[in-house]
């Protein structure tokens, strides 16, 4: 029974998003260990080339929602800023409807004085959409001895992929204990419906965060901790999404605590922990949202794991200053 009643829960969520396409984008709770996806305004700014990889699977009990990304970035001494590559795709109902997008973004990189600097991003992404009618299950296909076997009277739309380009903004400002960057996504407000008219509204992004030193480091090996308080606001549409955070780093080993809020009620809470290995160019990051709402934690909450890799390179001196954010 609790596998039927998934089904059913999933086909009326899918069948509203394909028919109506009021879809919101894909959200992450590492949302700095994957900077690209947050503010386009982040590429270049580790200076050498670097990737950073994720996997989130929301409801693991229901085992229908996941979702992947990867990016690629580095600053070009040339073009005075960053450049990446970025992919992403949402995969809801096991295949039945998925988002996948690639991106290419620039940002410019300006030290406005000695103290502070100013970044901004430009997002180019190519999207598509698409609908694979046959994985969908209905409630009037059930018969009460064999289930899923009956015909559908439901209407299946003509047209099961939607391809458009969209176009993003972002900018970040940042001193050597302070950041606070916007976002706007979705600027051109593509037409992502299979039936119809559906504009996917503008994404904005309001983030900021500090970087505090506890203590002194009294000797050259030592090791400094640091508390690192964030906050990420998000709205779209009629929906909106605010996510305060407070992480504690010490030597390799970091761990956060966060609460997301919905547009109406607390969403989740949010256990981090991350690993930065001295003298390994790596970062690995682990997340799990206990969700607090009114669905309460019974479909399993939201796994997500993070993983981020930083190659050599010369750096030619600067005096742009490395931004110390979380990275998880």
């Amino acid at each position: 029974m609790n596998a039927l009643k998934q089904r059913i829960f999933f086909a009326c969520t899918a069948l509203m998003m394909s028919v109506l396409s009021f879809a919101q984008d894909a959200h992450f709770s590492q949302y700095y260990a994957n900077p690209i996806y947050l503010n386009p305004a982040f590429a270049g700014l580790e200076r050498c080339p670097t990737v950073h990889t994720n996997y989130r699977n929301q409801y693991p009990e229901l085992g229908v929602y996941q979702t992947y990304s990867a990016s690629y970035d580095q600053y070009v001494d040339k073009l005075n800023g960053g450049v990446a590559l970025m992919t992403l795709r949402d995969d809801a109902g096991n295949g039945a409807l998925n988002l996948t997008e690639v991106s290419a973004v620039y940002s410019y990189h300006l030290e406005v004085n000695r103290k502070f600097t100013l970044l901004s991003g430009f997002q180019a992404t190519f999207r598509q959409r698409t609908l694979d009618w046959g994985q969908f299950t209905f409630p009037d296909m059930i018969d009460p001895f064999y289930g899923f076997v009956l015909p559908t009277q439901e209407v299946q739309p003509g047209n099961n992929f939607n391809n458009h380009l969209d176009l993003s903004f972002g900018m970040l400002g940042f001193t050597d204990k302070w950041y606070i960057g916007v976002v706007g996504h979705h600027l051109t407000e593509p037409n992502e419906a299979f039936l119809s008219q559906s504009r996917l509204p503008i994404k904005l992004t309001a983030h900021a965060g500090a970087n505090l030193p506890l203590g002194r480091k009294r000797l050259h090996n030592s090791l400094q901790s640091y508390l690192v308080p964030n906050v990420v606001y998000q709205t779209q549409g009629s929906a909106s999404q605010l996510t305060a955070g407070l992480s504690f780093a010490r030597g390799p080993l970091a761990g956060g605590l966060a609460v997301r809020q919905g547009s109406f009620n607390p969403d989740a809470v949010i256990f981090i922990l991350g690993i930065t290995p001295p003298d390994v160019p790596w970062t690995f990051g682990y997340s799990y949202d206990y969700t607090i709402s009114d669905l309460t934690n019974t479909l399993g909450g939201s796994h997500e794991v993070s993983l981020g890799y930083k190659f050599p390179c010369r750096v030619r001196s600067s005096k742009l200053k490395a931004l110390k954010c979380p990275k998880f």
